[in-house]
Order: structure tokens, then C-alpha cells, then sequence
């Protein structure tokens, strides 16, 4: 008994003394993926074709409160010298908007998905294919918004087949800018974008994945 007693005593004095910090970060994720995955279970609603629709929170109607919550979590997660933020018109804008203030106020360039008059000068494209469209379409931004002297975060809602994610790396790598990686709210864990990307080596973060809901229930993956 006393040899359990003092081999307990020995397991919680190493606890404390090494894994105090890991825990409480541990617990902060946790705490923020729960949040994040009841506003899902909530407010999200699944439609055929295994698209779910969190537009009262996330991507038509924004919930402010939960954007800055997620905004933080980003900036825990790459937390190395980010100079830009890109995202694509329109639903990664406020995300990517409200997650430059955590990341000390850092400009935020978003990839057209339309030629315009407004546009000018060199541009960097790229060609995508709508998941939810089902259609082609090029993405543009100006170079000289994407320089090889920065280090660029990508942010997005969803990942999907990994059609918009992979347009937006192209675009960096055209520019020459260091891409320390991409931050994406909603994974669909039942289709091969999130792959896809991890096989780059491209540092990926997802803060939930969604598994197949093939029996009509919103289920997430554990990470």
C-alpha cells in the first residue's frame, strides 16, 4: 500500500512539475473545440449532398463573440512572425478579418473570385472548382500584395474537397511568400481536401472535423 501511495505521490510531483503548462493549454483547446462543436450540433444544419449550413453564425450571419474566439485559437495555434493573412471572397473574409487583430493588427488580403475594372497591374492566379457550385472559376490577387518577404497564414471556413485551399497555396507560391500554414474552421473529415493538403507537408489546422454524416447526425472526429 505504501509503495502505491508513494509511487502516486511521485506520478502527481512529476504532473506538476512538468506538465502543469501542457495541461492547461490541453484544456483551453479542449474547452474552445467544445464550443465550437455545440455551435455546430446546434445551429448547423445538414442538407443533401453532405453539405451542412452554418450560415446564422458563421458564414452569412456572423457571430462576433465566436469569430474572436476562434481568432484566438488561431493565433495559439501559429504562433511564429505572421506578416499577412489571405483568405477568398466571400465567407473567409470576417474570419480572417477579426483573426488579424490577435495577430497585431496584420493586413488582410482576400483572392477575387471575378475580373474587375478595380483590378491592375501584375496579378497572381489560380484556378478553382467550386464545391458547392460545382463550377470553374480563377481566383486573382495583386502581386504586389504577396511579397517573398512574407510569411502568409491562410484562413478559410471550410475545407471540403480542397479545391479553394490548394488555389490560395498556389497563389503564395507564385508570389515567393513563405506559407507557414492554413487555419480552417470546419473540416469535412469525410472528404479528401484535409488529405490532400496534409500530404503537401503544409502545416493544417483545423479547428473541428466533421465525419461523414451518413445517418443524418452531425459527428466529429477526436483530435
Amino acid at each position: 500500500m505504501f509503495f502505491l501511495q508513494l509511487n502516486s505521490s511521485l506520478i502527481s510531483l512529476i504532473l506538476t512539475a512538468f506538465g502543469a503548462r501542457m495541461i492547461k493549454k490541453s484544456n483551453g483547446m479542449e474547452k474552445f473545440m467544445k464550443l465550437l462543436e455545440e455551435r455546430i450540433l446546434n445551429d448547423g444544419v445538414l442538407k443533401a449532398g453532405g453539405i451542412l449550413k452554418v450560415d446564422s453564425f458563421l458564414n452569412h450571419q456572423m457571430d462576433i463573440g465566436l469569430l474572436q474566439e476562434i481568432g484566438k485559437e488561431f493565433r495559439r495555434l501559429f504562433p511564429k512572425n505572421i506578416t499577412r493573412i489571405l483568405t477568398i471572397e466571400a465567407s473567409g473574409i470576417g474570419i480572417a478579418t477579426i483573426a488579424a487583430q490577435y495577430f497585431d493588427n496584420i493586413p488582410v488580403v482576400f483572392a477575387k473570385k471575378s475580373m474587375s475594372k478595380n483590378l491592375d497591374g501584375d496579378l497572381l492566379t489560380s484556378k478553382v472548382i467550386s464545391y458547392t457550385k460545382g463550377m470553374e472559376f480563377d481566383i486573382f490577387v495583386e502581386k504586389k500584395f504577396l511579397s517573398p518577404d512574407d510569411n502568409i497564414l491562410i484562413i478559410d471556413d471550410f475545407l471540403a474537397n480542397g479545391q479553394a485551399l490548394n488555389g490560395l497555396i498556389d497563389l503564395v507560391n507564385g508570389s515567393g511568400a513563405n506559407l507557414v500554414g492554413c487555419g480552417i474552421v470546419i473540416e469535412k473529415g469525410f472528404q479528401d481536401g484535409g488529405k490532400i493538403i496534409r500530404d503537401k507537408g503544409v502545416h493544417l489546422e483545423s479547428l473541428a472535423i466533421v465525419e461523414d454524416p451518413k445517418d443524418g447526425e452531425i459527428t466529429f472526429r477526436e483530435q
